[in-house]
């Protein structure tokens, strides 16, 4: 089926999956599994097709049999004939497809060793016809190249939003991802997502490899964890019609350690949940990825902050999106951070405006750490960039980066390390109006590179805000409702602020009531 172009493709094709939430009693927590599982069967089918045409092209006149180790060898599925898509779309309509989708998911988790229990098979729930429609639809769309990332990041986003809440613990925006991934450069090395989701940081790092003529396979090793068992079955299954294989396992991040992390990895990039409260700090008060100890208050910001510093090597690098009031939180949050600034970790942070998120509408900021940069020239500066004047309005209520805005803010980071800017997105113009001599420098409203007794002064806050200071410009060019975002912005964080001292004042009433007792 032709069609105009990718968002074109992508809204067919999720049209024709919501038809098994409008003509089925299922949630959309229970729909997003088997159709995410038939995109998966039907990317893999065409990456396994386009890998029997080259093989059958290589050993030609060759009485060599083409098994299953060569397909692997590309990377690709070995997919047997009762795993076929074309073969489901054979079957006669009088067919179980419930029970035939599911046995084609079985054979190819027993062809290949990665997949093992990950592949969904519930399809014997669904209706035949609901089942037979979808497979028919499905199969009219092309699924060559890069489209399915796309169409696998799209249906991500969009159960998201039929989710709410819950389904921001597997999905993080694409443009968000991919500006971590660009700004940290994991061109090399093991990187860790202790909080992996989908896989998301692990395929754009893998697409930032091949981009610069690299071969991720060879150049990158991914671990990852997640608390849900459904949310790491989602991740193997994106990893491995990517291409990519890696250590994924289930886990409770903060108890468990499971991939020895302290002072491993190269790389460490993730969207964790924010603000999250319950943590027991009695089970983890001597555990080394805890170095500075944990915060009085009842916040697991800080100790993911730490989980992320202290895996990284010598010279690793990090990138994160964190809640805004993390950067100017009081108390014990704000000595550990003053731990990480003085250690000389933290590199870069980048404000991120409202709207970003499928599931809430709040800004946030993107923290980025880099423990070599301490012998450079770098060592005792940190630069901020406030980006939350860059986006595209995707509608009413969502935004997004363009390629070329993601990396011209990436590029702002290059030249702040002196780095020579990229031009694979045709970003050289936006550069070359801010940064006409081609060298870092501060721009008003935009970025400024701040010394560490500058950041002392300020009480130790890595509010970007509070250092670009204002872009000038006409006095007709106010916008109102880019004001009110901003006066919102600053009110989260002054409400954070007026949280921790609540919560202080509460302990020290507790301690001085125990001591009167």
């Amino acid at each position: 089926m032709a069609v105009t172009n990718n968002s074109d493709l992508e809204k067919r094709l999720w049209e024709a999956a919501d038809q098994l939430r409008a003509n089925s009693r299922l949630r959309s927590s229970e729909y997003s599994v088997p159709v995410l599982g038939l995109i998966f069967l039907r990317y893999a089918d065409y990456k396994f097709t386009e890998a029997q045409k080259q093989l059958g092209t290589l050993t030609a006149g060759s009485r060599r049999t083409i098994g299953k180790a060569d397909y692997q060898a590309r990377g690709v599925l070995y997919l047997p004939e009762g795993a076929r898509y074309s073969s489901l779309l054979q079957l006669p309509e009088s067919s179980n497809f419930g029970l035939a989708i599911n046995t084609a998911m079985e054979l190819i988790e027993n062809n290949n060793d990665e997949l093992k229990g990950v592949l969904p098979k519930t399809y014997t729930r669904l209706e035949n016809d609901i089942l037979i429609s979808l497979l028919k639809r499905f199969s009219q769309f092309e699924m060559s190249g890069d489209v399915f990332g796309r169409i696998y990041e799209y249906f991500l986003g969009k159960f998201a939003m039929a989710e709410g809440q819950r389904g921001g613990e597997f999905f993080t925006p694409p443009s968000l991802v991919r500006l971590i991934v660009d700004v940290i450069e994991p061109f090399h090395g093991r990187i860790l997502d202790p909080a992996c989701g989908s896989g998301g940081m692990f395929v754009w790092s893998a697409r930032f490899v091949e981009e610069r003529k690299g071969n991720p396979s060879t150049e990158i090793m991914v671990y990852g964890q997640e608390k849900e068992d459904l949310t790491v079955k989602l991740c193997r299954m994106n990893l491995a019609v990517h291409g990519l294989s890696g250590d994924i396992r289930q886990a409770n991040t903060y108890y468990e350690n499971i991939h020895d992390c302290v002072g491993r990895f190269d790389f460490v990039m993730t969207n964790p949940p924010f603000n999250v409260n319950g943590v027991d700090k009695e089970r983890i008060k001597d555990d080394p990825r805890y170095p500075f100890g944990t915060p009085t208050v009842d916040n697991a910001n800080y100790l993911w902050i730490q989980e992320f510093a202290s895996a990284l090597n010598e010279n690793g690098r990090a990138g994160f999106v964190m809640a805004n009031s993390a950067a100017d939180a009081r108390g014990s949050e704000l000595e550990i951070r003053k731990r990480l600034i003085e250690e000389r970790a933290v590199d870069v942070m980048i404000a991120i405006s409202s709207n970003f998120f499928y599931t809430v509408t709040l800004p946030c900021t993107l923290w980025f750490l880099d423990r070599g940069k301490r012998n450079t020239e770098r060592g005792n500066k940190v630069l901020f960039i406030d980006a939350r004047q860059i986006y595209t309005q995707v509608d009413r209520a969502h935004r997004e980066y363009t390629d070329q805005q993601i990396e011209f803010i990436a590029n702002i980071a290059r030249l702040y390390r002196d780095d020579g800017p990229e031009n694979l997105h045709d970003s050289v113009d936006m550069l070359a109006e801010r940064f006409p001599d081609g060298v870092y420098t501060d721009v008003p409203g935009l970025c400024k590179v701040a010394m560490i007794s500058e950041i002392e002064s300020q009480g130790w806050s890595l509010n970007p805000g509070r250092y670009v200071g204002i872009a000038d410009r006409p006095a007709e060019d106010f916008d109102f409702v880019e004001k009110l975002e901003e006066l919102n912005e600053e009110l989260e964080t002054l409400n954070a602020e007026a949280r921790v001292l609540e919560e202080r004042i509460a302990e020290n009433i507790a301690a001085l009531l125990e001591g009167q007792a």
